[in-house]
């Protein structure tokens, strides 16, 4: 669902994130010298609460609510790797990212043109700007309709179009994003 996103997250790191809540409660729990207090208070739970998600024990498993383990990740992924990420952030913002995706695209074109949507495989170079609007869209929140359509732009522009030398007036609409990709050149 939020293919488009989640790949530029991808892009910032050089690690993935821990992928369990235990994982992601261990390393919170790291970077704050092992005080249970701590986290605690970062998460908005007694101290209690805390040590018995972290204690294993099998007579009496207790684990954070889907609430508290959307909180876990939301502090993990925004403490992750935060000098490589601001390093490539600025990398890919100047000098572009590449784009490697396999997407169904259609078109909306004028008359005698085939507007069928096609599933293609693409590798295309995108321009730092494309790439700062969409860490912008990212920070804003916003939905990934908006990154859609910024990377539809972007694409139609720099494959479809030919850089704008031909077909102008083509309009590219993405629809259904089997997978995508995106590295530094």
């Amino acid at each position: 669902m939020e293919e488009i996103s989640q790949g530029l997250e991808r892009l910032l790191h050089t690690q993935p994130l821990p992928p369990t809540t235990a994982g992601r409660l261990e390393t919170l729990l790291r970077w704050e010298d092992g005080s249970t207090r701590k986290v605690a208070a970062l998460l908005g739970v007694s101290q209690r609460t805390v040590q018995r998600w972290v204690t294993r024990n099998p007579a009496r498993p207790t684990r954070p609510s889907a609430r508290h383990q959307e909180t876990i990740a939301g502090l993990v992924r925004a403490r992750w790797q935060p000098r490589i990420r601001a390093r490539r952030r600025a990398e890919a913002e100047k000098h572009g990212v590449i784009v490697h995706t396999r997407a169904r695209f259609g078109f909306r074109a004028g008359a005698g043109t085939s507007d069928d949507p096609r599933l293609r495989l693409l590798t295309v170079h995108l321009a730092g700007a494309v790439t700062r609007e969409m860490f912008t869209a990212l920070d804003a929140g916003a939905d990934e309709e908006r990154h859609r359509l910024a990377l539809s732009r972007a694409l139609s522009h720099a494959y479809f179009r030919n850089s704008g030398q031909r077909a102008h007036h083509l309009h590219v609409v993405l629809d259904d994003i089997d997978f995508i990709d995106f590295t530094l050149p």
